[in-house]
């Protein structure tokens, strides 16, 4: 069986845990935080028996789960034996540069050292160390426990070897790897939650709605159709000719927004201000933590439900 270390341990971290215990691996949390790591057991603990009630233990009690997590925060003895090395450090360059020169001679020649980072590109900090053949990005989509997509990038010099064991390694533990061909700045993920994102910013600061008419666009619109299946296949099947059809009847609409698109806006201090200020009308500061919460029992149930639809008319 393989060793697995997780190194950082924050909210992905944490998540993590349980993506890799669940699946049968016997898991080393490290952190130089001793405070750190109590959270991150206090999270797996408190997250198990909600997944064990939505089946998404694999069938395991959560004490058995959690009996596969041990913390240390000594990082030689966290990474010496580990075969898959998860790094979920904070997303700070000279944080991950620092990490990465002192871990990376700890580690076995053989490790695959794999980040979680959401978008800085393996290259800005692992360029000189030794062995920087084994690191690649596995980033996944918070929370990891229960959104299973993980973007696996390479860095230039990343062996072709690595991305293998990272995508097997993935679809073993019950992640979807999906990997792409170089590096490129915010991922895919990213990429197209950031160009959601410019759009939402800019249609609630030209007034044409607020920020809670713009999340109903998303939950009781786009959400629904993207839930099961992707924007490629959406539109192959909006159109009776599919993507040909689609594209000869809406691609000048599409390009024409898309000019009105062009044009980048920051997200000015009154801009940021107005959404906060509609958001905590709705949740409250103080409440943010249960609302997380909340999401998340959400996110277990439609994953199940999602499982069980999927099945029925495969």
């Amino acid at each position: 069986m393989m060793k697995i270390t997780l190194v950082g341990c924050g909210l992905v971290g944490g998540s993590w845990s349980l993506v890799f215990a669940r699946a049968g691996f016997d898991v080393t949390l490290y952190d130089p935080s001793q405070a750190s790591l109590d959270v991150a057991l206090s999270f797996a603990k408190s997250s198990a028996p909600g997944l064990a009630k939505q089946d998404l233990l694999g069938g395991q009690s959560p004490e058995a789960v959690l009996a596969r997590l041990k913390t240390t925060t000594n990082l030689a003895d966290a990474v010496r034996d580990a075969d898959h090395i998860q790094e979920s450090a904070p997303e700070r360059l000279p944080i991950k540069q620092a990490l990465y020169k002192e871990m990376a001679p700890l580690a076995k020649a053989d490790a695959v050292i794999a980040s979680s980072t959401s978008g800085l590109p393996a290259s800005s900090f692992t360029a000189d160390i030794p062995g920087r053949e084994r690191c690649v990005v596995a980033h996944p989509i918070n929370p990891p426990h229960l959104i299973p997509l993980v973007e696996i990038v390479p860095a230039p010099w990343t062996a072709p070897s690595v991305i293998e064991r990272t995508d097997a390694l993935m679809r073993q533990i019950g992640q979807v790897p999906i990997r792409l061909g170089r590096e490129i700045n915010g991922f895919i993920v990213n990429r197209l939650q950031g160009a959601m994102l410019g759009e939402a910013f800019r249609l609630v600061e030209d007034g044409i709605c607020s920020a809670a008419d713009l999340d109903a666009a998303v939950t009781d619109g786009l959400g629904l159709r993207w839930f099961f299946i992707g924007p490629f296949e959406t539109i192959d099947l909006n159109a009776q000719g599919g993507v040909p059809d689609y594209c000869q009847k809406l691609g000048p609409m599409y390009y024409d927004v898309a000019k009105e698109q062009a044009d980048p806006r920051r997200w000015s201090d009154a801009l940021v201000a107005k959404v906060e200020a509609e958001r905590r009308a709705k949740t409250p500061t103080d409440q943010l933590d249960a609302r997380k919460a909340w999401r998340d029992r959400c996110l277990a149930a439609l994953v199940r439900a999602k499982r069980a639809v999927l099945k029925e008319n495969a």
